[in-house]
């Protein structure tokens, strides 16, 4: 008993989830200060293509990265019963699903008007097996824990694979995003500068907020 208290205290680490929301509310200003000071600003309905272009990384770091790790977090230390932890982690998800596919939606809007092909890169291919993924695993979680179909012992068993595909999924969701931000500032043909550096810092406090999130969940 006393080792797995122990084991909780670790889990629920409050120094790596204030280091997680620290850093995750860097890279979004950052984000905010790249689309807005450099880019224009965003504007889903915009007739200037880049500015439809800009809601796609906005939306996909603040309301898909951010708050899919906020759902990890919060699952393992807000305080709350299992319940109010379990009801903050899928509401937190399914809200970063929404806004993840409307994001997916600008930057198909973008190469529309802009007329540049479909998923013609990696990152593109990356970005919609990370969003199918993810829409599988909440509805796969919502009919394993919250149906009451599903018996006690089969979301014991279940539980495991589903926190160890839910990091694998947010591990891809990093990965997609550093590469769509190194993507951008070589198809920009960014050679220094300071639109460089917020872009390299960003990508920089996506890295440690993902460091951060797995370190207090793990």
């Amino acid at each position: 008993m006393a080792l797995i208290q122990t084991t909780r205290i670790r889990v629920g680490s409050p120094a790596t989830a204030v280091a997680a929301h620290l850093f995750g509310v860097i890279a979004v200003i950052l984000m905010l200060v790249w689309v807005f000071h450099y880019r224009g600003g965003i504007d889903l309905d915009s007739q200037d293509s880049e500015r439809v272009f800009n809601v796609h990384p906005f939306l996909m770091i603040f309301g898909f990265i951010f708050v899919i790790g906020e759902a990890l977090i919060a699952y393992k230390t807000i305080p709350a019963d299992h319940v109010g932890q379990k009801t903050c982690h899928s509401i937190l998800n399914l809200i970063a699903f929404i806004i993840g596919v409307i994001g997916i939606y600008a930057v198909f809007k973008y190469h529309d008007r802009a007329q540049i092909s479909d998923m013609y890169t990696l990152h593109s291919w990356l970005g919609i097996t990370t969003i199918c993924l993810f829409g599988l695993q909440w509805v796969f979680g919502f009919l394993s824990f919250w149906l009451p179909v599903t018996r006690g012992s089969a979301r014991a068993r279940i539980a495991p694979w589903h926190a160890s595909f839910g990091v694998c999924i947010f591990v891809m969701a990093i990965c997609t995003a550093e590469m769509g931000l190194a993507e951008k500032f070589i198809f920009s043909g960014l050679t220094g500068g300071n639109q460089a550096n917020v872009i390299n810092a960003t990508g920089y406090m996506i890295f440690l907020f993902a460091v951060s999130v797995i370190l207090t969940v793990v």
